[in-house]
């Protein structure tokens, strides 16, 4: 018990320091707004689509799900944000089931905010594809008529970190991407990244279950820039090219029998980039995003896989006092070190 309550000590200590040096950042570059509560409400079209291609011949399937609009709802205060995430069935764009198949999408994140480091934690689950370039396997098939070749068992489920550090104490991260902050004069900054994360891919047909284990592991150098064109408006572009090693492991489970592989090794690249138009204010945050994120590596020599997730984003918040019984606790951090 004395050991938990030390370790207990210990991290409160750490918060309430990392938290009182983000409220001293405040100056004529960047405002914090960290003892705001601030909802917001995103809307993307992003989609996970993956492209299998056959290098020697270049024949290709691209498989992605029915689910072309995505909603988020978020809240941060503090040095905590929390996320989630679904395909809404009420967007008239993720309702083409008949075509397409029925897709689901289920998204949870964390972020945790400490001085100019950023730690987040992510998990998704996503089930239900069908083959984008299905005229190329049935040539009568034919567009807005016919069914898709669809996969309703095909989920991916995963698991993801990341941690980074800003460089430049003058430039507001989150600004741009959590709207905790206000970043006033226009700055730069490059950001190292280094992501982490486990993913499990499975396939029902028949009685026959397929099993892909993932796990990655990537370093990413990426460079974010502020533009602020106006007392409330910005521009910020970024790019973030990275590279890591992926490990996986295939698992084949026939009705009374295991199959095993070993485990296989490859290089992954990867490369994001985007450009967002925001506005901010003290109470109303609103703007756009144009992103997109690209992942490839060979598996063998024959086949390259691409996973592409390029997608548009709205979004919209709001900064106001936060509860007094979600003040409380915080309130009781600062006061017991002092702050």
């Amino acid at each position: 018990m004395i050991i938990k309550n030390n370790f207990l000590f210990i991290f409160l200590l750490s918060i309430s320091a990392f938290t009182q040096k983000t409220k001293k950042k405040d100056t004529a570059r960047i405002i914090s707004y960290v003892d705001k509560l601030i909802i917001k409400v995103n809307m993307d079209t992003q989609t996970d689509g993956y492209t299998f291609l056959d290098n020697s011949d270049n024949s290709y399937f691209h498989i992605q799900p029915n689910d072309e609009s995505r909603l988020t709802l978020s809240l941060d205060y503090e040095f905590i944000g929390a996320s989630i995430g679904y395909s809404p069935k009420f967007l008239t764009s993720n309702n083409d089931n008949n075509r397409k198949g029925e897709s689901s999408f289920t998204n949870f994140s964390f972020r945790f905010f400490l001085g100019n480091w950023t730690q987040g934690i992510q998990y998704s689950k996503i089930q239900g594809y069908y083959i984008e370039n299905t005229r190329d396997f049935m040539p009568e098939w034919a567009k807005g008529k016919d069914p898709y070749i669809q996969f309703p068992n095909l989920k991916f489920v995963t698991w993801k970190g990341t941690t980074s550090y800003v460089v430049n104490p003058n430039f507001s991260l989150r600004n741009i991407v959590y709207q905790t902050e206000w970043q006033r004069k226009s700055a730069g900054s490059f950001i190292p990244e280094l992501e982490y994360g486990y993913t499990q891919m499975s396939n029902q047909e028949g009685t026959i279950k397929s099993i892909t284990y993932i796990y990655d592991i990537e370093l990413a150098a990426s460079y974010y820039y502020t533009f602020v064109i106006h007392k409330n408006w910005f521009i910020s572009p970024f790019i973030s090219p990275s590279v890591g090693i992926r490990f996986s492991k295939d698992k084949e489970e026939p009705k009374n029998n295991t199959i095993s592989e070993e485990l296989e090794k490859h290089q992954i690249n990867r490369l994001k980039g985007g450009l967002q138009l925001g506005y901010s204010s003290r109470k109303i945050i609103f703007g756009a995003n144009i992103n997109f994120n690209v992942n490839w590596y060979n598996e063998g020599e024959s086949t390259s896989i691409i996973n592409d997730k390029s997608y548009a984003k709205l979004y919209f918040g709001y900064r106001f006092n936060a509860p007094k019984f979600i003040q409380k606790p915080f309130k009781w951090v600062n006061k017991q070190f002092g702050q």
